[in-house]
């Protein structure tokens, strides 16, 4: 009977094993509910970008009031842009977001217009720009700093697919 046993264990064992890698996976499957919609650049003065990233658009009531809630990380390479209906200075806030983000607001004429760095996760305390916004940025904390984005970069994104 034992033969059997180890007969059943070289053959069953790298079944199981080969389910336990993360080969061929993308990456992405702690990413509840993102949908990449496009992309954004941001942009020096000079016109040179200093980052892309895949962005999801938020640009209904629901969904910017989802916004990225209960996302469990975020890599350097993914954002959400949400796009308001109007320009004013309207707060953003952390509620039930488990991870620390960089807040962007950018004007209409899509240049930064303040950056929130390294938000309190969880904080429903309001996080209002220093000027009125028409779109906000949210990217994984340290983002700002790494990529080296001040009030004087500039946004450009494209929308490759609607929801």
């Amino acid at each position: 009977m034992r033969p059997v046993y180890l007969l059943l264990s070289v053959l069953i064992g790298p079944l199981i094993l080969l389910g336990c890698t993360d080969e061929g996976q993308s990456g992405s499957e702690d990413l509840q509910g993102f949908q990449e919609e496009g992309t954004l650049a941001f942009v020096r003065p000079s016109g040179d970008t200093l980052r892309t990233i895949s962005i999801d658009v938020a640009d209904s009531d629901a969904e910017r009031k989802r916004g990225l809630m209960r996302q469990q990380s975020l890599g350097y390479d993914r954002g959400m842009l949400f796009v308001f209906d109007s320009v004013d200075r309207g707060s953003m806030w952390m509620k039930n977001t488990p991870l620390p983000l960089d807040i962007v607001f950018v004007a209409p004429d899509s240049q930064v217009v303040n950056i929130a760095r390294r938000t309190t996760p969880l904080s429903e305390e309001k996080i209002t720009p220093e000027a009125p916004r028409k779109f906000v940025v949210e990217v994984r904390a340290g983002f700002a700093d790494r990529f080296g984005l001040t009030d004087s970069t500039r946004v450009r994104w494209t929308r490759t697919s609607a929801e």
